[in-house]
């Protein structure tokens, strides 16, 4: 008993910081690609963040240019069209960001209870690979699929003795469902994949355990895969909540069309069009600023919650 309780006590001695990058210096050595990257992609072009206080001109400079203020924040919370674009971007994140999210975590779990190796590799494979087409193809088979007359649904609806020439891209109420199926079919096997490797880790004793007590599949499932797994759920869903403000702009400029411009107006888009096409970029950065911030308080706030009510927290 005095033994264990001194296992438990005991902590091996800290290594100074030199001691560690001599003794590791191979995984350190390869640690230096991802700081670069880090550090040139998403670090260094923060500094552009001042020109949401600036009234930027490309002939005196980001530097140069005379400071504004908060006048940009002002002028968009004052706007005419901010609620609307707040509204159809949060419907949107919660549409991506929580709707979405058990669809991966249930894919994951059937394709944990495959046991033909084979059928799970092919399964696997083509619910990855729509991952890797870009939006610009998945739009377009979308477009040929829900044409009116012509495309593969009206055709069906117009063979069961329905009409035939719905034009579904044109109309608002079918906005959020089509993004919704699209947005799924493309990330779901992709998403997948945490959840799958984490399932691997669960201890396979407890569920040799479960089944001489008895337990089917699905409480095995519920009672041992879910719990042992919890953290990443956690974890991924504390880092998805940050997207609530970001709609993804690709996806909807390319869906929008002048029939469901109410709903797909967000803020993602609307900074493409004032700041790339209108050229005011000091205005569509203190928006994207906007976005960014709201982001980082979700996840801090999230985080909190889950640290409190499930002790699963990202720090």
């Amino acid at each position: 008993m005095a033994s264990a309780e001194r296992q438990k006590s005991y902590k091996p001695p800290k290594q100074s910081v030199s001691k560690r990058l001599v003794r590791y210096w191979p995984l350190y050595l390869m640690l230096i690609p991802c700081i670069v990257y880090y550090a040139l992609i998403c670090y260094v072009p923060m500094a552009g963040s001042v020109l949401a206080f600036k009234d930027y001109s490309f002939k005196k400079g980001i530097w140069g240019s005379p400071w504004v203020g908060f006048d940009y924040f002002k002028t968009f919370f004052m706007s005419y069209d901010a609620p609307r674009l707040i509204k159809n971007t949060l419907t949107i994140g919660v549409i991506k960001c929580i709707l979405e999210f058990p669809f991966a975590i249930i894919l994951a779990l059937m394709l944990n209870e495959i046991l033909n190796m084979k059928f799970k590799k092919v399964a696997q494979t083509i619910t990855y690979l729509p991952h890797f087409l870009s939006s610009v193809i998945i739009v377009t088979m979308l477009q040929k699929i829900l044409a009116p007359n012509v495309g593969i649904l009206n055709q069906a609806i117009s063979a069961l003795g329905g009409d035939g020439s719905t034009f579904f891209l044109m109309e608002a109420k079918y906005f959020y469902p089509i993004l919704f199926s699209m947005d799924l079919w493309r990330n779901i096997g992709w998403d997948s994949i945490i959840y799958l490797a984490a399932i691997s880790s669960v201890d396979t004793a407890l569920y040799e355990a479960a089944e001489m007590d008895g337990c089917n599949k699905l409480k095995k499932m519920w009672h041992i895969t879910l719990p042992g797994i919890r953290g990443t759920i956690g974890l991924l869903f504390i880092m998805g909540v940050g997207g609530l403000l970001s709609s993804g702009v690709e996806q909807v400029w390319l869906l929008r069309t002048p029939g469901n411009m109410s709903l797909a107006d967000t803020l993602d888009v609307y900074v493409l069009r004032v700041g790339l096409q209108g050229g005011q970029f000091g205005y569509a950065t203190a928006i994207g600023l906007i976005q960014g911030l709201v982001g980082l308080i979700l996840v801090v706030v999230c985080n909190k919650i889950c640290k409190k009510m499930t002790e699963v927290s990202l720090w």
